[in-house]
This record gives structure tokens, C-alpha cells and sequence, in this order.
């Protein structure tokens, strides 16, 4: 179909055809010449036409109507270059031009730019289908609009004296900006001549000293003008600006720790506090968005360890926002959207934060969550759900689940309450088989989450048939979204342990070759997170077990494995390894297996790696080996003198499994110590030995083979906010951080090889 000529008349009809209706959306994009043409309009219209300016005017409405709709709408633009387009046109301004034309054209920027960026990824409100085909066109596309040239062209505009205009902007940066790059370009971003004076002023000595009159003073230009709009008395530009400190603020302790300051004003009260007064404004949108940017505060300028107590800027402040999003998620009159962004909010408040999770749990929130999701989910499982359920109940539930699993993730006393206090798991079951892949995803999630409990996890996932509704998930290959996938394995990853009664059933169902077929994924959380399944499934296994996986798994690939570029992947390998290790017979099978010395040479060049998390795995199973294999080690010198390095120069977590496994190979022969002290090691050991008048203040970490503390289970890679496997972390150190148990251990090895058999 072709909309020809362009003119004003016909453009008003085709924007009120288009809004909100999608099949007229596609319809318009399979039209590409006409595309092409509404674009072109907005730098040179049909010179026939007499109304220029309104031309203009109505093909940036046209434009922002259709961004939000169908990949092939949004795709048609990208190949129509609307993005440059845009900044084309508005780069062209003049004093002139009438606020009007403005407006049209920086809200046609604002809503390309959020249809742009909810096509990357990742979406603000729950996972959204992956829209591969336009994919890298809309990451080339997003990074165009975030790099300097055109962040000079439409961010002044903060400071336009239309505030449509000044809306627009504020909300393409709350709403569009997801990735920390944009994040950082955004919040740095200084006006042209502002970043020469910078530049001028800023050499030597002077860098240190503190300029009231800085370019970059109050957190920057662009955090400066976000918090006038907030200030404002404008509601729309007020919730503008707050969504766009919450995005630039996220993650970034110098913007948050300027919006967290006191104020100097006896008489005033600071930002932070206003922001947290908003958030009891009439208006759910302004209380939304003003929870979101106090979340962003709290998150960034809190501990950087978690665990620890908490450092806000008060201790009231995460409970005014959980009081806040209790209302709003609670709230029958609230529109389902809002409940949703609620809930959100609540997850990035909470996720990964131990103290923080409590803190919700604390305040009721976890069953406020829970009241909502029975009331909206069927207590029964189902092959099919309703067809005609509305979008909006679904990502209500995907929010709710989201939540919930954050909340749930660090503490027993919290997933009792889930699955005993609540009631939650016939949801959970029920969400599984949900047709929306952000409810399966997030259901998952809340599977990993109770299965780290060893009591939840022999117990109520086992009996509700959680267990193996979530493996079904995971075995599914067809039309499966990868990352229900992996939220599937993570939950799968915590079902495999030794103490699972689910361990041997999985097996019998096919668990090892589709672990084996996601090594071999493209996607690295994938390859990673079936590593860790099979290290969680030999760790304390039978025999019969180990030779099975190794079957399955292959021990050529397992060498591969050993000496990935990815270090991530390289120790679980190796941890995977260290779990084969833990008896005779799998020390026993691996020699069998492996040629010696291409096993040892592995071992030595690990050992050498800069990773230390790598290292650490590496030092366990030589541990184990030291055991059962000592004939080999001590015949292998390079390997004896790369051991004498990692208790040199490694921090003290290493150095407890590398004392042992020295200790060990002490003890075996004359020729095993004389190997020792070639090597070097008998001085080392001397070094840490005489620590032991240092003042002991710093716990080791590590602990067995098994990699779970007491009666939790950790051993799902990354937390529900995402991030990688799990490393100890903090692994360098001085000898003056080994704890008295090495120290105690060197002295023993030391003297046995010293003094040999008069030792014993």
C-alpha cells in the first residue's frame, strides 16, 4: 500500500490510524519508500507544500506514534535512518524556530530512543521477547544517539525554555539509558565549552583542589539540571527529572553521594530528603519514580560489601520506599502498571543485598507480594493457560515472582516463610508452564532461590513436585527462551548436590547429555552454568556417578576445559576436577584417564595463571592429589617449584590448600622431601611459619570440597541480578593474614622436612 503524496491532511489521518493499532503499524512499515519520505520530512519537506513547518511538526508525531509497535515498524525506520534524522533536524534549531516544532522533535527523539533501547535490552519492567532479526541495527543504532557528537546536539536542551521540551529529554535519559557505558557518557557529559575549561584548568596539583565554580561540580552539568526539574514545581518535569537521576545515579557513588549530601542550608532540608518527600506525593507516578531514584542513592552509596550493616544516608530511608511500594503494590485502585513498576523497584532495592533482603522481609513486604500473586495465580498446575489472559496480569505476576526471588535468595528463615507461612509454591509450580517468558523466568528464579535451603529443597521442592517441574523447564530444547533456560539450570545447579534426593532421578532423565549439549551453547552464562551443574554432581558422589559423567562429559573435552581463555570457565573446570579428585578412586580414574605428564603440565600452568580464583581450585586439587597421587607430583619438579610460588606470593585463602597439600607430600618419602627442598619450599615455608608472631585478624576463606557453608547452599553461579560464577575474591594478601591453622600447618610440614622420620 503507498501513502502518496505526503501532505499535511494525509499525515494527521495516518496518525490517528496508527495509534494504537499495531496491524496499522505494520501495514505503514511494509510501505518503506513512504518511511523513507515521512523521514526525509523532517529535514526537507516537499517544497510544494505550503505548510512547511506543520509538515514537519506532523511527520515527527507520525514518526513517535509508529516507534513503539512491531520489530518490522522498528526496523523499517533503522533502515530509514530516523535516528540520525532526528538529530539532524534538531542539531538545526534556531531561536527561531517555534516551541512547537521543538517539542515535536525531541519527543520523536525520546520515543525512538526508548523503542531502541527496549530492542537492546535489557527491558526496565521484566524480560521482553528477544528481537534478534533488528538486534545489532538497534545496538549500532543506541550507541549513534550515546556517543559525544550527539549527546552535544540534544542534551542542552535540559535547559530549554519550552519544558515539553525539557521533559522529553529528562525522560529519554530516565527511560532509555541501560547499559553502564550510556550510564557513564550521560552523567560525564560536559557542554562543549565547559570541557575546554575543563581540560584548561584542570593540570597538575589543581586536580586535587575543589572548585565551587568546576564544570563538573554538584555531579555534573547534566545531574545539576535533572535536580532543578526535580525541584521544579512542574509534576511532569518533576517525575522526568527523577527518572533521570535514578538512571545516571544508578550505579555511580560520585552522582549518588552528591545527591545524598546533607545540605549545608540549616534551614533546608537535603535533596535526598525532598526526593523521599516525593515519594509520599499524591501522584503514584511521581511517588514511583521518586522511589526509583532514591533506590539508585541507597543502592550506590551503601556498602560495598552487602552483607555488612547497612551505610545510607539514614537507616530510614529503605523503609520509607519499601512503605511506599507496600501501598502501591497492595492498592486494588492502583492500575496494574504501576504495581508492576512497584514491585520492580522493590527488586532492584533488595537484589543481592543480604541486609537489605532482611530489611523487605522486615517490613511485610514479602507477604504483601505474596497476598497479590495467590490472588492473581491458579494454586493448581496447568498445561495451558488462559489465552485471553491480559498482558498486564501477566507482567504483574513476572513482577511478583521477581521480588520474591530476590528476597528470598540469602536467608532459611525467609524461604520457610515462602513455602510453609505463605503458601507460595503451588504459584511458583503453576508459573512455571506460564506462555509469557518473563513469569517462566521468573519462576525459575524462585526455584534457585528455595533450593539453597537444604531443608526446602529435601523436603517441599521434592514433595510439590517443584523439583521436577523445573528440570522439565530446563530439558526443554524447542522454542525455549535461552534465558528461561539458564534461569532453569541455575535452579538445576543447587538440585544436583549430594544431598538432593533428586540427584540420581535427574541423572536416569537425561541430565548429563543435555548438560554436554549446553557446553557447547554460544552463550557463555550457558556454557558456564553447565560446568557448574556437573562439579555440583561429582562432589561427593559414588563411583558409578563419576565414571558416568565422565562418559558423558569426555575427558578430552574436560583437558579443553582446563585451559579455556575464559577464566570463569577455567575455574570451574578445574573445581569440577577438584571434585573428581576428592577420593582415591576418582584420583585413581583420572590417572587412568589422562597421560601423567600432559595432566601435570596443566596443573603447573595454572598454578601460574593471574586469576586467582582459578588458582585457588587449582591448589585444592592438588590437595586432593597429594593424597592418593604422590609418586606423580613429587617426580614433577617445575610443578613442586610452581607450588613454592603460590605459597609465596598468593594470598592466604591459596596458600591453605597448597600448606596441605605440602604437608601431605612431607610426609610420604626421603625422596618426596628432598624434591620439597630442591624446589625451594622448605624457605617459604619458613616465611609463614613466622607469622605466627603477627597479630591474627583477618578469618580464611575456603572450606571443603562440597563449596557450601553449614546448612545453606550457595552453589548456583551469579545472583538473581546476574553476574558471574563465584570466585573467593580478595585472594592476595600477606602472610601476616594467615590464620593460626596455616601457620600451624607450615610449622608441621617444615619440620618434617627438616627432620623427616625423627619428626613422626
Amino acid at each position: 500500500m503507498t501513502f502518496t503524496p505526503i501532505s499535511l491532511s494525509s499525515l494527521k489521518r495516518i496518525k490517528n490510524t496508527v495509534i494504537g493499532n499495531p496491524s496499522a503499524k505494520i501495514k505503514l512499515a511494509e510501505d518503506e519508500a513512504f518511511v523513507q519520505n515521512l523521514v526525509q520530512c523532517l529535514n526537507d519537506p516537499p517544497p510544494t507544500n505550503p505548510d512547511v513547518e506543520d509538515l514537519r511538526i506532523e511527520a515527527a508525531h507520525v514518526i513517535a506514534s509508529i516507534s513503539y509497535g512491531s520489530e518490522a515498524v522498528l526496523g523499517t525506520l533503522l533502515r530509514c535512518d530516523a535516528p540520525r534524522a532526528f538529530l539532524y533536524a534538531i542539531s538545526k534549531l534556531t531561536a527561531a524556530d517555534s516551541a512547537a516544532l521543538r517539542s515535536a522533535f525531541t519527543r520523536g527523539l525520546r520515543a525512538l530512543t526508548i523503542a531502541i533501547a527496549d530492542t537492546v535490552g535489557p527491558s526496565q519492567w521484566g524480560l521482553r521477547e528477544e528481537r534478534s532479526a533488528i538486534k545489532s541495527d538497534a545496538e549500532a543504532a543506541l550507541d549513534y544517539i550515546f556517543q559525544i557528537e550527539s549527546l552535544d546536539i540534544f542534551l542542552p536542551l535540559l535547559v530549554d525554555p519550552s519544558s515539553h521540551v525539557r521533559n522529553s529529554i529528562a525522560q529519554l535519559l530516565g527511560l532509555a539509558v541501560r547499559n553502564a557505558e550510556h550510564r557513564s557518557a550521560a552523567a560525564d557529559w560536559l557542554p562543549p565549552e565547559d570541557r575546554t575549561r575543563e581540560v584548561k584548568t584542570k593540570r597538575g596539583w589543581e586536580k586535587a583542589v575543589a572548585n565551587p565554580n568546576a564544570p563538573n561540580r554538584q555531579g555534573g552539568w547534566v545531574c545539576r539540571n535533572l535536580t532543578a526539574l526535580v525541584y521544579s514545581r512542574d509534576a511532569k518535569l518533576q517525575e522526568a527529572g527523577l527518572w533521570g537521576l535514578a538512571t545516571i545515579a544508578k550505579d555511580n557513588v560520585v552522582v549518588a553521594g552528591v545527591l545524598a549530601k546533607v545540605s549545608s542550608d540549616r534551614d533546608g532540608p537535603s535533596f535526598f530528603h525532598f526526593i523521599l518527600t516525593l515519594a509520599k506525593s499524591k501522584s503514584t507516578d511521581i511517588q514511583l519514580a521518586a522511589c526509583s531514584c532514591a533506590t539508585s542513592i541507597i543502592r550506590a552509596t551503601s556498602s560495598s560489601h552487602p552483607t555488612n550493616s547497612m551505610a545510607f544516608v539514614d537507616d530510614m530511608s529503605p523503609r520509607t520506599v519499601m512503605n511506599v511500594i507496600n501501598r502501591i503494590i497492595s492498592a486494588p485502585n492502583e492500575t496494574l502498571a504501576s504495581r508492576t513498576k512497584a514491585c520492580f523497584i522493590l527488586y532492584h532495592l533488595v537484589t543481592d543485598h543480604t541486609a537489605l533482603c532482611f530489611a523487605a522481609f522486615d517490613r511485610g513486604c514479602l507477604a504483601k507480594l505474596a497476598v497479590v500473586l495467590r490472588d492473581i495465580t491458579p494454586q493448581t498446575p496447568r498445561t495451558e493457560w488462559d489465552e485471553d489472559e491480559p498482558e498486564t496480569v501477566a507482567a504483574l505476576r513476572e513482577a511478583l515472582l521477581t521480588a520474591i526471588a530476590a528476597i528470598s535468595l540469602f536467608d532459611n528463615t525467609i524461604r520457610r516463610s515462602v513455602t510453609d507461612d505463605l503458601r507460595l509454591l503451588p504459584a511458583i509450580h503453576a508459573a512455571l508452564g506460564h506462555t509469557h517468558v518473563g513469569v517462566r523466568y521468573a519462576a525459575c528464579q524462585c526455584v534457585r532461590a528455595l533450593s539453597r535451603a537444604v531443608a526446602v529443597l529435601r523436603t517441599n521442592i521434592v514433595d510439590s513436585g517443584l523439583g521436577m517441574a523445573v528440570f522439565q523447564v530446563f530439558k526443554k530444547e524447542e522454542c525455549e527462551d535461552r534465558r528461561v533456560t539458564a534461569a532453569a539450570l541455575a535452579a538445576v545447579c543447587n538440585i544436583v548436590n549430594e544431598f538432593s534426593p533428586l540427584r540420581p532421578i535427574y541423572l536416569e532423565q537425561g541430565l548429563m547429555p543435555r548438560l554436554v549439549k549446553l557446553l557447547d551453547a554460544e552463550d557463555s552464562t550457558l556454557r558456564l552454568s553447565a560446568l557448574w551443574a556437573a562439579k555440583n554432581l561429582l562432589n561427593k558422589s559414588s563411583a558409578e556417578t563419576k565414571r558416568n559423567v565422565m562418559q558423558c562429559l569426555g575427558w578430552g573435552r574436560l583437558m579443553e576445559l582446563l585451559n579455556e581463555t575464559d577464566a570463569a570457565l577455567q575455574e570451574q573446570a578445574w573445581y569440577l576436577m577438584r571434585n573428581l579428585a576428592e577420593n582415591e578412586i576418582g584420583v585413581e580414574m583420572i590417572f587412568r584417564e589422562l597421560k601423567a605428564s600432559l595432566f601435570l603440565a596443566q596443573l603447573t600452568r595454572a598454578l601460574g595463571v593471574e586469576d586467582d580464583d582459578v588458582v585457588l581450585q587449582v591448589a585444592y586439587v592438588l590437595g586432593n592429589l597429594a593424597n592418593w597421587a604422590q609418586t606423580h607430583l613429587i617426580a614433577a619438579p617445575s610443578l613442586l617449584a610452581a607450588l613454592r610460588s603460590v605459597l609465596a606470593e598468593r594470598g592466604p585463602a591459596i596458600r591453605r590448600p597448597a600448606v596441605s597439600a605440602v604437608l601431605e607430600l612431607a610426609r610420604t618419602s626421603t625422596t618426596g622431601r628432598r624434591a620439597l627442598l630442591d624446589a625451594g619450599v622448605g624457605a617459604t615455608l619458613r616465611q609463614i611459619a613466622s607469622a605466627h608472631h603477627h597479630h591474627f585478624s583477618h578469618a580464611l576463606a575456603g572450606g571443603g570440597s562440597g563449596g557450601f557453608p553449614g546448612r545453606d547452599v550457595s552453589t548456583s553461579p551469579g545472583g538473581i541480578g546476574g553476574g558471574g560464577g563465584g570466585g573467593g575474591g580478595g585472594l592476595r594478601g600477606s602472610h601476616m593474614d594467615d590464620d593460626r591453622d596455616v601457620i600451624e600447618q607450615a610449622k608441621t610440614a617444615l619440620d618434617w622436612l627438616e627432620h623427616g622420620e625423627a619428626y613422626r
